[in-house]
């Protein structure tokens, strides 16, 4: 891709699927990266989150294709705690050209009894979290004067919402609608700076949110006509769901200069669901 050759990125959510993607994606072209997990558990959700040694196998499969990468644990939750990852990575690097927040949860199958902590964990993460990624990088972008790309991962929920009554679904529809505000914000704000702004929104995409023993529960349950949250949910084109790679492909593009002129989109990565 045009022009990513010495950039850097900051990514959340990297220690696998769809971020460490992205951290080897903009490798390949040339872009150090600054990446940050969690790396722990989030008691609310039915599947378990990246590990330090998935955080670690990311910085190695960058380092494979020759640039640099600092893998630091952070909660997207956290802001001090996020900042002060990012400032550490900035210190290696001297500079953040792109940001990915790419970071997110949802609970798989019914809620639980505590149905405030699956909602407030889920917009604190999905929503307040992109808010804080911004912020932790966006005073060092704007100093610099070298303009820059952020993305936001959003989803097809951002679009279209599924039906439910839980607690978790009805708040990741809510937070990745309220990402497009958020970019929407930015966007019209940052533009005269060259920073763009815009958000991607995928259809589901095989990681470690969707492939574990809840969500398998689901689709079982889908499959023999029961009615859950992604039972009414179909691609157009005959595909289940995209790669990590196919997501990749698509910000290594949106973050490079061949999209220079490209601000304030809503980017469907949706085989098609938006149009059943």
């Amino acid at each position: 891709m045009s022009g990513l050759e010495g950039r850097v990125a900051f990514i959340t959510g990297a220690g696998r699927g769809q971020g460490r993607a992205h951290a080897i994606r903009l490798a390949r072209e040339g872009v150090d990266i600054i990446g940050v997990d969690i790396c722990e558990n989030v008691d609310s959700m039915t599947y378990p989150n990246a590990s330090e040694a998935d955080l670690e196998e990311t910085v190695r499969l960058v380092e494979k294709e020759s640039r640099r990468m600092v893998g630091l644990k952070a909660d997207v939750r956290n802001y001090r705690q996020l900042t002060a990852a990012f400032e550490e990575g900035y210190e290696q690097f001297g500079r953040v050209d792109i940001v990915i927040a790419n970071a997110g949860i949802i609970r798989m199958g019914a809620e639980s009894e505590d149905f405030l902590a699956d909602w407030n964990d889920v917009i604190d993460t999905n929503l307040t979290g992109v808010y804080h990624t911004v912020r932790a990088a966006l005073p060092a972008m704007r100093e610099a004067a070298r303009g820059g790309s952020i993305v936001i991962t959003s989803s097809t929920a951002g679009l279209k919402a599924s039906s439910s009554l839980s607690a978790s679904g009805n708040a990741y529809a809510s937070a990745k609608r309220g990402v497009v505000a958020l970019m929407q914000g930015l966007a019209a704000h940052l533009a005269p700076e060259w920073i763009r702004v815009n958000t991607i929104h995928p259809t589901g995409v095989a990681s470690g949110m969707t492939q574990n023993a809840a969500m398998d529960a689901l689709m079982a349950h889908a499959a023999a006509g029961g009615s859950n949250s992604i039972s009414g949910m179909q691609n157009a084109l005959p595909l289940q769901m995209l790669e990590c790679g196919d997501v990749a492909n698509a910000v290594a593009y949106l973050v490079s200069d061949e999209a220079k002129f490209i601000t304030g989109i809503q980017w469907p990565l949706d085989a098609g669901f938006m149009i059943r």
